[in-house]
Formats: C-alpha cells, structure tokens, sequence
C-alpha cells in the first residue's frame, strides 16, 4: 500500500528522502552538525539523530519530528560531546517512523563503533534482507541502510574501509553516505552518483553534506562535490580520496533541480535557483499564452514562475499566499476540516486575481488532489481563466532510488493524457515543460543529444539500475513491509 500523508494538509508533492551531515576536527562537532540538520530540514521532516565521537566514546541522540524540537537545547548538545559528529534528517521512504529506524543507525565492530547514515533507496535491499536473516543476522531496524551494516560485519575482508566498500560492491540503487568510526569520518557516492554529496570545511575542519546550504549556515566554505564512486576518509591526515568502484555512466537525479534541492544550493556545479528560473523560462518559451498575471504555486513554484513571467513579459505577483505555521499536528481532523484543507495552507490575493487570466506555474503534479484546490480557489478568487503550467515534464512513473513515490496507478500522468488532465484538474490549458526543454535549462542540448547525465526515470521509466527488489514482486510503497516480514 501507498504510505498515506502524515498529515491531511501535506502538500500533494513527492516527498523529500533524507539529508546528512558530518563533521571531524571541531571542537563544536555537535552543534555545527545540528545547524548543518536545520539547513537540511527540507530533505526530511519525520525525525533526526546525531551520534558524536570523543576520542574514547561515541554519543548519540535521535528523536521522532523536526531537527529544532530536539536539538535546540543545549543540553541536548552538551550531551553530544566530541570532535567529530554526523547527522541525519529523514523522510522514510523504507521503515517505518519509529524511533529504531532513525538514523544514523550504529553498531560495535570488532575494530570499534559505526555509525552510519544514508541519503538513497538500495534496490535489491529485500533480496540480501533474506538472505542475511537466513544466515543469523538480526536486524534492529526496517529500513534498508541496516543491510549494509550487516554485510559489513560478514565481511571477511580485515579494515572497516575495506569491509565498506565489500558491502557497497553487493547493494544496487542509490546512496550517498555519510560514516564515522573511530578514527575516521567517511563519505561515498554510489557509482552513478544518484544523490548528491559535498566536501566542505570550516576553520580547517573538513565537512560532508547532502547540500551546500548545510555549508553555508555555519559559516563553511565549500570546496567540491564528492564525484560519483568516490570513497573519502578523513582522519586527522587529512581528506583521502578513493575510487574503489568501477567507472558508471552519470546519473544525477535530475529532479534535485525541479524540487527537492534547497534554491539556494549550488548542485552538482549549477546554482538551483538559476536553474529553475530557465526551466521556467523554457516552459514560456515552449507553451507561452497569453495572459495577464504570472502567479506560482507556493513556494516550489516561485523560481520557475519567475522565469517564466520575465521570458513571456507577464508581471509576476504574488497571487496565492501560503501559511508557513500549519503544524503536521495542526488539528484531529474532522469531515468539514479536511474539506477546507488547502486553505488552511494556502489562501487566494483576490486583488491579483479578479478579473485576470492567470498562469498557475507549479513545479510537478503528482497525485493531483492538491492541484485541483489550487485551481478551484483561485477561480473563486475571481480569475478570468487559469491556465496552467508544470516546470517539469509529467511525472509517469514511480521512483525506486529514495524519493517516496505513489504506486504508478495513483500518478495522474500515469492514468490520464493531457487533455484528460487538463478536464480533472479544471483549467482551460495545461502544459508541461518538455523533456528538451527540461535538459536545455540544465544546459545540455537536449536529452537525446548525447547520453543523459541525468536519473529521469520518474519521466522516462529509463532506470538505470537493475531493480531486483521491484522485479521480486515488491515496490518502493511496499518495502517496509517486506522488510518487517522477513
């Protein structure tokens, strides 16, 4: 089954994986990495954790909710004491919410502690699940990170490193991860490079992070993105870098840029916000119509409608404004509540409305639910027609690499053309960003002009991994079920 919101008013979106975060050689370990959480907090809103190393002991702390209900104390960071920390926010796309799921996950090795955390979705975590519980393993959590661990401990081969990267050789999917032992921090990309990772440091103190924004709430300069295969271990010499994997064809997720990505990170060498700017001025140049008044979806639309309305000459204006204090636990939700639902989130500038033909610019359509509200309100609000555009192309097929997607049978694209898109959602035209356009904003020629860079797979259904795990009868809505019954 699909996981359900965790909360009635959720923006229908795809939802953010996770982030992390680590830092070795500050005196201030603890609370950098907290800040550094904070910066990640869009990449996972279900729980946290930090786990610190002293010099003699590890330390951890991990909680259910946002990073500032459980880490703005300082006690709370007293608690964590070291020179080396990592921390993780997380969105469970494998696992349930609970709290032996919050990651970063630790164990004790014959060699000492490890703690671990992952950015990503392993595709065959099911299959090795099995096969390590028919071996002895107990597993303590259900989320597909724990299989590493317990691959690294069967392992054979003499160091952690080694034993890490021995078990990384035997997962498929994505995973950017982010370690620490006892002498080390550790940070790896899989080969494709599916999910970012940036290296960064303050006061000398080198810094692993899902984003650059992560870098740039605590003051650190970035230095470059971790390359795809790359293994580095850093330890009181210095930053060491690996390539123990194979060399792979690139695979970026391409909707880092779309969505999930903070606007202001730097990504994989591109600026975010600029690059949602050109796609939204692809998307004008590619279904432009005329129109009196630009106004995006809140607040993923905004950089896309800003290109868009300057490209096409349209004003831009802030048309719907958005409630940022509706809480995940705003209200028990009664039959009328959840019939106002978007409002409560989101609520029409009548005076930028009535009377004019508007351009909605959001970012994707997923399920559709959300954006038929939009729709209905902003047409109560008085527009004369509305008209909307997606500054992505329509989202088909469902994510297998730690963005948790519906079933392919819930994705509006999936079920319905355009034309029948357009009658749902209850707009007078409706058009996408092409998959050209959406490669010419990100500065390719286009997606066939040279083999993709890029994981579009939600676009394309082009995975670029096996998916055995899928192929077994599982899907990524399924896997922590499978995970509980194996």
């Amino acid at each position: 089954m699909d996981r359900l919101p965790a909360h009635p008013f959720d923006d229908d979106k795809l939802r953010e994986y996770c982030g992390c975060f680590g830092i070795f050689g500050h005196r201030d370990a603890s609370a950098h990495a907290a800040l550094g959480l904070h910066a990640l907090q869009h990449r996972g809103q279900e729980a946290a954790g930090i786990v610190s190393f002293d010099g003699q002991q590890f330390h951890s702390h991990k909680a259910l909710g946002l990073v500032g209900d459980s880490f703005s104390s300082q006690a709370v960071i007293d608690r964590l004491p070291g020179y080396a920390a990592i921390g993780h926010t997380r969105y469970a796309t494998t696992g349930d919410t609970i709290l032996r799921n919050v990651q970063p996950l630790f164990a004790e090795f014959a060699s000492g502690g490890f703690a671990l955390g992952h950015n990503g979705n392993l595709t065959n975590s099911q299959i090795l699940r099995t096969e390590l519980v028919r071996r002895g393993c107990i597993f303590q959590s259900t989320t597909d990170t724990e299989v590493i661990v317990h691959l690294m401990a069967i392992s054979r081969h003499p160091g952690l490193v080694e034993r890490l990267v021995d078990a990384l050789r035997q997962v498929e999917g994505a995973y950017s991860l982010v370690a620490l032992h006892n002498q080390a921090l550790i940070g790896v990309r899989d080969p494709k490079g599916v999910r970012p990772l940036v290296l960064g440091r303050l006061d000398g103190a080198p810094i692993l992070a899902s984003e650059t924004c992560a870098l740039d709430i605590i003051g650190a300069s970035f230095e470059r993105d971790i390359a795809p295969g790359e293994l580095v271990v850093i330890d009181g010499q210095g930053v060491h870098s690996h390539r123990p994997f194979a060399g792979e064809a690139r695979k970026f997720c391409i909707f880092e840029y779309v969505y999930f990505a903070r606007p202001d990170s730097q990504v994989e060498g591109r600026g975010v916000y600029e690059g949602r700017k050109r796609i939204g001025a692809e998307l004008a140049r590619e279904s432009g119509i005329a129109a009196d008044v630009v106004i995006p979806v809140p607040d993923s639309g905004t950089p896309a409608a800003i290109g868009y309305a300057q490209e096409a000459g349209i004003p831009f204006e802030l048309g719907i404004i958005r409630n940022h204090y509706v809480g995940r636990t705003f209200i028990e939700p009664t039959a009328q509540i959840r019939h106002l639902g978007v409002k409560l989130k989101h609520n029409s500038n009548r005076s930028e409305i009535a009377g004019k033909r508007v351009v909605l610019v959001d970012d994707s359509i997923v399920r559709g639910t959300t954006s038929i509200k939009i729709v209905q309100m902003v047409r109560e609000a008085g527009a004369a027609e509305v008209h909307m555009r997606i500054a992505s192309p329509p989202t088909r097929h469902s994510c297998f690499y730690g963005i948790d997607t519906p079933r392919r049978q819930h994705l509006l694209a999936a079920q319905l053309d355009l034309e029948g898109m357009r009658r749902k959602l209850g707009v007078d035209s409706l058009a996408f960003v092409s998959m050209d356009g959406l490669y010419r904003a990100l500065g390719e020629a286009g997606r066939d002009a040279a083999q993709p860079q890029y994981c579009d797979a939600c676009f394309s259904g082009d995975y670029p991994t096996r998916l055995a795990d899928r192929d077994r009868g599982s899907s990524s809505a399924q896997l922590s079920l499978l995970a509980e019954r194996a």
